[in-house]
Order: C-alpha cells, then sequence, then structure tokens
C-alpha cells in the first residue's frame, strides 16, 4: 500500500523523512507511515526511559484510550502522568488506565477492548517475558485489532525479543535532547532513536524520532551516518626532537 493509500484512513499519524532521499533509494526503506493500518505492534524500552511509553503515545489516534499495564510495569516503571499528557495532544479524561496482577489479565482486557467500538486504541504494558504472551496471544490481539479497527500497542519492558505475530516490532531508546530555542542551556523536546527491527512489507531501519506538538505527527530522520576521521594507511617514521627543540616526537 502506498503512502497514497494511506491519506485517506482517518488518524494515521504520517511520518515525514526529514532529509532529502537518493534518486536510487527504493521506497520499500522509507519510513512507515505511523501508525499504519490497525493491528498490533510492541514497542521494547528500558523501564527507566520513558521512550518507549512517549513514542507509544506520541502516534496513537484521537479519541479514547484503553491503557492497561501489570503489577510489576506499574511498579518499575510508573504509570502515565496525567498533566504529561498535554504535551502529546491528550486530555486526562481520554485515558482510561487500567492495573492488572499479571500479564494474562493484560492481555484478556486488551482483547474485550479491541470489541468496544467507543476507543481509538488499546495500549497493554508487560513485563518482561511472562509465559502467557507468546504467539497464539499476539495473534489473536492481531486478529482482534485488525477486524475492529482499532489500534493496539504492546509496550514491553525489560523483555526479550520471541516469537510473535505482532505486524512491526520496535526498539526505542532515549537521545539527547534537542536544542531548547527559549535557552540554550534547558532541555527541549525530546529525541529517540527508533529501530523498526521487524516488519512485514518493508526493510527494517532505524531512524531518529522527534515529536511535532502541533501536527501530532512523530518525525522520522535517517541518523547522522558515523563519520571517522581518515587516516592514511601507511606512516612514514618522523625525524626525532632535535636537541633544543621543544617539539615532541610523534
Amino acid at each position: 500500500m502506498s503512502s497514497q493509500d494511506y491519506s485517506n484512513i482517518s488518524g494515521v499519524c504520517y511520518a515525514r523523512e526529514l532529509r532529502a532521499t537518493a534518486p536510487d533509494s527504493p521506497t520499500l526503506h522509507a519510513p512507515p507511515p505511523l501508525p499504519g493500518l490497525p493491528s498490533l505492534w510492541e514497542v521494547f524500552g528500558h523501564a527507566r526511559d520513558a521512550a518507549a511509553a512517549a513514542f507509544t503515545l506520541a502516534q496513537l489516534p484521537p479519541g479514547k484510550i484503553l491503557w492497561v499495564q501489570d503489577k510489576l510495569s506499574a511498579l518499575e516503571a510508573g504509570s502515565p502522568y496525567g498533566p504529561g499528557l498535554a504535551s502529546y495532544g491528550r486530555q486526562m479524561d481520554e485515558l482510561l488506565l487500567v492495573c492488572g496482577r499479571s500479564a494474562a489479565d493484560v492481555l484478556w482486557t486488551m482483547e474485550e477492548g479491541l470489541h468496544c467500538g467507543s476507543l481509538a486504541a488499546v495500549v497493554g504494558e508487560i513485563w518482561e517475558n511472562p509465559r502467557e504472551l507468546g504467539f497464539t496471544a499476539t495473534k489473536r490481539l492481531v486478529r482482534r485489532a485488525e477486524r475492529s479497527g482499532i489500534h493496539a500497542a504492546l509496550i514491553r519492558w525489560q523483555a526479550v525479543p520471541t516469537l510473535s505475530a505482532a505486524r512491526r516490532r520496535w526498539r526505542l531508546t532515549s537521545l539527547p535532547s534537542a536544542t531548547n530555542r527559549l535557552d540554550g542551556r534547558a532541555a527541549g523536546e525530546p529525541v529517540w532513536q527508533a529501530e523498526l527491527f521487524r516488519v512485514q512489507g518493508r526493510a527494517p531501519g532505524t531512524w531518529t524520532a522527534r515529536y511535532d506538538r502541533q501536527a501530532h505527527r512523530l518525525d522520522l530522520a535517517a541518523p547522522l551516518p558515523d563519520r571517522k576521521m581518515d587516516r592514511p594507511a601507511h606512516r612514514t617514521a618522523e625525524p626525532g626532537p632535535v636537541p633544543g627543540d621543544r617539539r615532541r616526537a610523534a
């Protein structure tokens, strides 16, 4: 499906390429539209880094959100901060927060939420790799989300990627914030490294992500190349120091 096809889908948050694409660069490697068609995607992150939660929140469509956590996720990663939702274009009354005891509770609540047509998205937080979260469980979420047309996201804290039916799988880490336009010494807008390590229909890739508050859009830019200083393959011996000369031998 092309980007033009996505333009008619309500609630799609576009990922815009910030730098010019090379003429010979295939569309396969372009940033994907976010969040794309309603389905299940996973976001892996560290509990002390809110990048995974912020990245997920930044691409959800307008409307009510059912947000479900298991007990360990709530204790270790914390719960969504109500006033902070305004930074991502949300209101406190749009978030329905549920805390379950286990991953099984989270999965059951997500499935039930995907039956509710008044919801725009369902988000679950699960700690590590519980036995209940396998390929079958993710496949059920994929089918429910695609049938109902409701976006579903799983935030995986401290987890190791295993077999999953999720359409997209991201790995998020925070980068140094952008420059503050009003005060160069203060923190600016958050910047994240977003690695799409599994996806259907396009190639995986890594981008630098920023959230545009006014447009409610995630901008994905190709990361800066790691340039190394060019060094000659062979170096000729340099003469030693001359007596009385303050220069040091190389």
